[in-house]
Parts: C-alpha cells; sequence; structure tokens
C-alpha cells in the first residue's frame, strides 16, 4: 500500500532544493561546475526528478497545488542555469580559457566608410566641381511624386518595372530618388543644377545582380536653352572623371516616362578598352545610366513653363559603379556587414 506523502514535508523539500540549487548554480565558477549542479538538480535522476516521483503519494486535494511549486521550482532553476551559462561565457574564466598570451596583439578596430560611402563621396564630389548642389529628399514618398508628377499615369506598364514596397495606397517606398525633381523645381526657380543621391527600394527577385534595397544618384539641369549637347557634354565629363580620360560613351535611344528624348548611355570597358572581356560580355561597352531631356509634363507638374525651359536628368546606380570599380560580383555582400568584405576597402 502506497503511503501518503504529507504536504508540509514535500513543500520543505521544495524549498530545501530551491536554496541549495541556486546556490550552487550562482556558485559555479567554471563549466565543470556548472554541469555538476545540472547532473544534481535538473538531470533525469536528479532532486528535481525525485520531487516529482513523490507527487503522487501526495494527497488528492493537495497535488495541484504542490505540481504548480514542483514546476515553478524546475523552471527557477532552468533560468538560473541559463543565467549562469550566459554569465561564464562572457566572463572572464571565459575569456581566460581563450586567451594565448603568445600570439601578437590584435590591432585596434578602427571605423570607416562603407564602401557605397567612399563611391558615392567621389561622385558627388565631381558633381560639385561642375557647379551642381546635392539635395536629400525622403525615402518614404507620396505615389503623387513617385510615380504621377513624373508622367507614370495610374496602370501605365512602365509602373511594373517599379514594384515596390506600400505602407498606404498612397505612401511607398521610394523607386528612385527622381520624385526630388519634382519637389526641386516645386520650391526653387530656374535655373536648377542639382544632384539627388540616397537609398531607393524595389521588389525585386534576390540574386547577385538585384537586391531590394540599393543607392543611386539622380540628376537635374533645368535653365534656358539646355540641349542634349549638355547633357551628352556633362555625363561624358563625369564618367572620364570615374573611369579614366580614355573612356569612351555612346548614347541608345531608350525609353523613360520623365524624359523624351530619353536614352541609355553606355562607356568603354574600362578593363579592356572596348577589346572585349569577361566584364563588358565580350562587348566592349559597359551599361552605366539612363538619361534624357526632362519630359514637359514633368514640367508643368512642377509649376514650370515647359515653353521657356528645358532640363536634362539622369539616373545612375551607386551599387553598380561600386561593383565595377573594385570587381565585386555580389550585390549582396554590400549589406551582409561582413567585416572581411568590408575591411578591404
Amino acid at each position: 500500500m502506497r503511503r501518503s506523502v504529507g504536504e508540509a514535508s514535500l513543500r520543505r523539500q521544495i524549498d530545501a532544493v530551491r536554496a541549495s540549487g541556486l546556490r550552487d548554480l550562482e556558485a559555479a565558477r567554471d563549466v565543470a561546475a556548472l554541469e555538476a549542479a545540472w547532473v544534481l538538480y535538473l538531470a533525469r535522476k536528479g532532486q528535481v526528478a525525485r520531487l516529482f516521483e513523490q507527487l503522487p503519494g501526495a494527497a488528492a486535494a493537495e497535488r495541484p497545488a504542490l505540481g504548480k511549486l514542483l514546476n515553478e521550482l524546475k523552471v527557477q532553476l532552468q533560468s538560473a542555469h541559463a543565467d549562469a551559462e550566459a554569465r561564464l561565457r562572457s566572463g572572464p574564466a571565459a575569456a581566460g580559457a581563450r586567451l594565448d598570451p603568445t600570439l601578437p596583439a590584435r590591432p585596434r578596430w578602427r571605423a570607416r566608410p562603407h564602401v557605397i560611402s567612399l563611391v558615392l563621396d567621389e561622385m558627388k564630389s565631381i558633381f560639385k566641381g561642375l557647379g551642381f548642389s546635392v539635395a536629400l529628399g525622403p525615402e518614404v514618398e507620396l505615389e503623387h511624386y513617385n510615380f504621377e508628377a513624373l508622367n507614370f499615369p495610374p496602370n501605365h506598364p512602365a509602373r511594373d518595372l517599379q514594384d515596390t514596397f506600400y505602407v498606404t495606397d498612397q505612401v511607398l517606398l521610394r523607386t528612385q530618388t527622381s520624385p526630388m525633381q519634382v519637389r526641386v523645381m516645386e520650391s526653387q526657380r530656374p535655373p536648377v543644377r542639382v544632384v539627388v543621391p540616397g537609398r531607393v527600394y524595389r521588389n525585386e527577385q534576390l540574386d547577385a545582380s538585384h537586391a531590394a534595397e540599393f543607392h543611386q544618384l539622380e540628376g537635374l539641369y533645368v535653365d534656358r536653352e539646355v540641349s542634349m549637347v549638355d547633357l551628352k557634354a556633362t555625363v561624358t565629363y563625369f564618367v572620364r572623371q570615374l573611369f579614366g580620360e580614355r573612356t569612351v560613351t555612346r548614347f541608345k535611344p531608350h525609353f523613360f516616362p520623365f524624359t523624351e528624348p530619353s536614352v541609355d548611355v553606355d562607356m568603354s570597358c574600362f578593363a579592356c578598352q572596348g577589346a572585349g572581356c569577361g566584364i563588358c560580355g565580350r562587348s566592349g561597352w559597359i551599361e552605366i545610366m539612363g538619361a534624357g531631356m526632362v519630359h514637359p509634363n514633368v514640367f508643368a507638374a512642377s509649376g514650370y513653363d515647359p515653353e521657356a525651359y528645358t532640363g536634362f536628368a539622369f539616373g545612375i546606380g551607386v551599387d553598380r559603379v561600386a561593383m565595377l570599380r573594385h570587381g565585386i560580383h555580389d550585390i549582396r555582400l554590400f549589406l551582409e556587414n561582413d567585416v572581411r568584405f568590408l575591411s578591404q576597402f
């Protein structure tokens, strides 16, 4: 016949195990002592398990309260064990175990600009030398500025190429820095000569050449009698400053809703000088940016008279320039914060 376990007796044992268990776990100064405390109290045949074995012998009316106390004891000791383990892992004892005094000292960590910042600073410096100022805009943008004011009417097929992340029906993460064209023109009268750097977002399938988050540099020049000649001269000068004086540019017809006419800008491969290599896909040319003359509808949306003013705009991917300049083959490396990668620049 099973002998009934008194409630008072089991409660005293629970209190005693709690006190000794917490004391031993707190006193553990190395992994071996912590493991011994685990075996003594929390292992399958430890003291907590033996207390649970006594529970069926308690009176039926007492079991719920005693079971609750036992579960609280187990959780409390497990939590104390986890705290002690974290303390040992990060404390002086752990550091001493990993320390080899014969190794040379590690150099002090030194902060440095991200490779994207380095390339972007160089690009901005070139345009500042041409008289361009720098403007910054919001990354969370209104659909009006991101699409409609840039001549992307609702349901325009060009919007499919710039699928992005919406906050509401009218608020989104900007797909380009081009919305600042309209914002700048709304806030000042011509002449306007400005570059807009910043982070942009698109709902892309991630791979070595596509990311949902990347960087652009937008440029805008508006005045009386600005022509395609000014665009070609400005872009060619910029590309040669970045990739060398021997770089050749070519302009191919293209389509962008906010410029007309629009062009894609290619440059001769800086690695093979146009002969053809792996970097340029054996073609001798590398696509570097999109550009064009500002569309009259964009002027109208900004409050400018399209009969009085003309201008050009261009956009270039900063990440792409960094990849070309430094031979980086995977755009995802820019966002991984791997010190081994970042410390190379």
